[in-house]
């Protein structure tokens, strides 16, 4: 499925004449048989166009799917952002309409596509790609992680499981994986193989388990502070 950004040429050049907005911005995407779909871009307060941002592509859960583009940004990494006025990340927040995020799906391909496309409208840095989700976009994560691990510099899958069968493709992308270990919706044992077969792959991921934390692990996760400097601190080859 072929995804276009905008609607119209005239949009496109309304588009690019307001790149340098900055904060929470609403867009929308059409795909080659005219069927929308919302989607949100963070772009730092700091942005210029004559300096390169890491960029983040953040997956929802489950219970942001719709079709509003709204619901992605007030669960998550959008809510901690609002927490943090000096937050440095361009974030790209697509809304799943299908509640499914693995690779090869179209939420997962749409996704993709709109961050391709915001790569190059804003200044992006190839090498600073970033991947994260919690619960069903946790899950996405380690899915779109096994698919395209050449893409990601660092990923950070929250409360989501993937298949430990794909460890020893994804054993040399940086990780660092939160659950809680309470969580009644996705077993922490999800978690806990995903890391072992990493590991047992000869991967060094980081692995936050919080003790008495049900499935709302994100809340902590994303107020994680060394998180950001973490992701900084890795590139792609």
């Amino acid at each position: 499925m072929k995804w276009v950004l905008g609607l119209f040429t005239s949009f496109t050049l309304v588009f690019a004449a307001h790149a340098a907005e900055t904060g929470f911005i609403d867009k929308v995407v059409k795909d080659a048989d005219g069927k929308e779909a919302k989607y949100v871009v963070f772009v730092p307060k700091d942005y210029d166009e004559k300096k390169t941002y890491p960029i983040i592509l953040f997956l929802h859960g489950s219970g942001e799917t719709g079709t509003d583009g709204k619901k992605q940004v007030g669960t998550g990494l959008g809510k901690a952002i609002q927490k943090m006025p000096d937050f440095g990340f361009i974030v790209v927040f697509p809304q799943s309409q299908l509640r499914s995020w693995q690779a090869g799906k179209p939420d997962a391909d749409r996704a993709l596509a709109i961050l391709d496309a915001e790569m190059k409208t804003y200044k992006a840095d190839p090498k600073r790609v970033y991947l994260t989700g919690l619960s069903l976009g946790g899950y996405g994560t380690w899915s779109l992680a096994a698919k395209h691990p050449e893409k990601w510099a660092a990923i950070a899958p929250v409360c989501g499981g993937g298949n430990p069968a794909d460890a020893a493709k994804i054993k040399d992308v940086p990780c660092w994986n939160f659950h809680g270990d309470k969580d009644t919706a996705v077993s922490v044992e999800k978690s806990r193989a995903m890391i072992k077969a990493l590991k047992d792959a000869g991967g060094k991921p980081e692995y936050t388990e919080y003790p008495g934390v049900g499935h709302n692990s994100w809340d902590q996760a994303y107020a994680t502070k060394e998180l950001y400097p973490w992701l900084l601190k890795h590139t792609a080859k």
